[in-house]
């Protein structure tokens, strides 16, 4: 509801054809790395009840970095010590139902039909951490159905550029981490974690979300896909705010359409920053509410009034950038295109 109302507002000034001239960046975030170039993949939105984002790679994807994609990068979210498995270790959409166990705490968490649970109250039959409500709108299975037959669509009006190309921006600031692993936070019902685990771009991909029928509904979307790669991408359940994996585990985490939908920003960054190995990626994206919006009178409490309902307004690119170096992250540089903003921040070595 609260994404709703910052597309609403956004939708005020209408974007401009998203293109690379200098008058669509703000130049202090400017960054060269972001050019116009002959594409690897040819892809396209198949508008339809069920509908996907469809990759199809026309040259070979060349990528120097060797990773084994069968070790294991999970770890116990209570103690962040590395999980083992109970029978048959299998990275996979099909390891769905298979279990883990944390040799710390002895705590065991249990597959579900579609995913991987692995948040701290997993396991618990009488207690589910409730969250604040931009967290638990998506939780509804009529907000996840819809969210790739409309929802996600309707961010155009908000200068998102469509998927395709976010995907060919993104994978420029993802440039270091191609070949080895991908976390897709707070990933919906899959829109690219489909695309990262059929681009070829990765050894593995992690669709990752808090919401089990967003999770559900990746897991429909890549049943009824024909030769999806499904060794490729693991589904998993958790708390962004309390990440199931080793610390310095993870080549890039990616977090499309997010930071302002979670709890704490802050918190969530921080835990991206304790995952990510060093010289690992994180690239977002996200709305800015700056310009004219900058003057409306009661754009204060409004501001307030929605962190608490856990959605958050941001006025300007600086703020992103406080995050990022509050928590660690360092390089940070950002592209705009009305009120979109995609922004990417590194570990340092």
């Amino acid at each position: 509801m609260a994404t709703a109302i910052m597309t609403a507002l956004a939708s005020v000034f209408l974007p401009t054809q998203f293109t690379n001239s200098r008058r669509c960046f703000f130049n202090a975030y400017y960054t060269p790395l972001i050019k116009q170039r002959s594409s690897s993949f040819a892809s396209k939105i198949r508008a339809s009840s069920t509908a996907f984002v469809e990759t199809k790679p026309l040259d070979p994807v060349v990528v120097e970095k060797e990773v084994s994609i069968s070790k294991n990068i999970l770890a116990c979210p209570v103690c962040y010590e590395p999980l083992s498995w109970i029978g048959d270790r299998v990275l996979s959409v099909d390891c769905a139902g298979s279990s883990l166990h944390c040799g710390c705490c002895k705590k065991t968490y249990s597959g579900k039909e579609t995913h991987l649970e692995l948040t701290v109250a997993s396991g618990s039959s009488k207690f589910d951490d409730s969250m604040p409500l931009a967290t638990e709108l998506f939780r509804l299975p009529l907000i996840s159905f819809l969210y790739e037959r409309g929802w996600r669509q309707n961010f155009i009006w908000g200068g998102f550029p469509g998927p395709e190309k976010e995907f060919e921006l993104m994978k420029d600031y993802l440039q270091p981490g191609l070949g080895g692993n991908i976390i897709d936070a707070s990933c919906g019902s899959g829109l690219f974690s489909r695309l990262f685990a059929k681009s070829g771009l990765f050894s593995h991909v992690v669709a990752l979300d808090y919401s089990e029928n967003m999770l559900r509904q990746c897991y429909e979307f890549i049943m009824q896909e024909e030769n999806f790669p499904r060794e490729n991408l693991i589904l998993v359940r958790a708390d962004i705010s309390r990440l199931p994996f080793l610390s310095g585990s993870v080549d890039a985490v990616h977090a499309g359409a997010a930071i302002h939908c979670w709890p704490s920003p802050s918190a969530a960054v921080a835990e991206i920053s304790r995952v990510l190995k060093p010289e690992g990626v994180f690239v977002a994206t996200t709305f800015i509410l700056d310009g004219p919006f900058s003057f409306f009178p009661l754009l204060g409490p409004l501001r307030q009034n929605m962190a608490l309902a856990g959605n958050h307004i941001f006025l300007h690119e600086r703020e992103l950038e406080d995050i990022c170096r509050a928590c660690g992250l360092v390089g940070f540089t950002a592209i705009r295109n009305g009120r979109f903003v995609m922004f990417s921040a590194r570990k340092p070595s």
